[in-house]
């Protein structure tokens, strides 16, 4: 009461945002999207734009769905863009390194098989970023317990409140470690059994960009940056942002992810949804998730394509072209240099 009040929300990159999405929505026949934008080193939310959206000033039209926040206050499974996260942690523990390599050919956990959509035989810890193994990130997530695999799930943020201060914020959904079976251990480690909001995802790669901390969200300007919670170390963070980059050049799955002039990286990710309590094979969330420039990240960006209905669906594809666009158009707004 009585304070000044001033959003982090720049307008010229909400605009941006926006006008991409909605382009990305026409452009893959799909009727619902996201977008979050976080400077990468203060956690303050500078654009998020939902679709489809709505004239305040005509509520002759206006439907309680259309209201909705969908980047804050939906929930859904993240698929790939959550190796990195599994990665990191054993990565940081010294168990592995970017160069270890793992047998990525088709295994059985119990009667479940975990097999990759573009099988090798075997990948190094950099080829699973970058080729996305399901395989390779499983049997990297099995080298920890499901409680410690649950607690660094948790420090990341997943599972609880981003304490935004947004009417309505998703907790997303992290189910206690012990119920968990070893093919649930498996599937949560590329993206399945495990449910978050875009914003909270967003949020959780600041881990990457900020030296290692968690930074808490804002959408009010900072008069100053807060620190962060320290999650991994600063050259774990380090390695992870190099080995995301390989994901956008040529051999990964989000070469269209691209910004010309700039290093990025980041994570594309595809999942199938759930319906009537059964994945359908013809429903899908598409997505991608980056930071530029890599060397010294200034922005992250966050998008999400639900239910692409153009042919394809591969997040890479599907949300890469919007990606790469918002993701140049804000690094020129804020004359950030390559």
């Amino acid at each position: 009461d009585g304070q000044t009040l001033t959003l982090s929300i720049d307008k010229r990159i909400q605009y941006l945002a926006y006008r991409e999405l909605s382009a990305a929505m026409v452009a893959n026949k799909s009727k619902v999207g996201g977008v979050v934008v976080l400077d990468a080193q203060t956690g303050e939310v500078l654009a998020l734009a939902n679709t489809p959206s709505y004239n305040p000033n005509n509520r002759a039209v206006l439907e309680p769905e259309m209201r909705r926040n969908r980047a804050v206050v939906d929930m859904f499974e993240p698929g790939s863009t959550m190796k990195p996260f599994p990665v990191s942690m054993v990565l940081d523990a010294g168990k592995i390194t970017p160069n270890t390599v793992f047998d990525t050919r088709p295994y059985m956990i119990g009667p479940a098989t975990v097999r990759d959509t573009h099988p090798n035989p075997s990948l190094t810890v950099t080829g699973i970023i970058q080729k996305s193994s399901n395989v390779g990130s499983s049997k990297i997530a099995a080298m920890f317990s499901p409680e410690d695999m649950w607690t660094f799930y948790r420090k990341t943020g997943f599972g609880q409140s981003p304490q935004s201060g947004f009417p309505g914020e998703s907790a997303g959904r992290l189910r206690d470690w012990q119920g968990w079976r070893p093919i649930e251990q498996a599937t949560m480690s590329f993206g399945y059994g495990v449910a978050v909001s875009l914003v909270q995802l967003a949020r959780a790669y600041t881990i990457f960009t900020h030296d290692g901390a968690l930074l808490p969200l804002s959408f009010t300007k900072l008069a100053a940056p807060n620190p962060g919670r320290p999650v991994i170390r600063p050259d774990t963070a380090k390695k992870m942002r190099d080995m995301m980059v390989t994901v956008t050049e040529q051999g990964g799955t989000a070469v269209r992810a691209q910004v010309l002039g700039y290093h990025v990286g980041g994570k594309s990710g595809t999942a199938r949804k759930l319906v009537g309590g059964r994945y359908a094979a013809d429903k899908h969330i598409g997505l991608f998730v980056g930071f530029a420039p890599a060397t010294n990240p200034r922005l992250i960006v966050a998008v999400m394509i639900d239910e692409p209905g153009a042919g394809f669906y591969y997040g890479g594809t599907v949300a890469g072209p919007a990606f790469s666009n918002i993701m140049a158009g804000s690094l020129r707004i804020l004359g950030v240099e390559p």
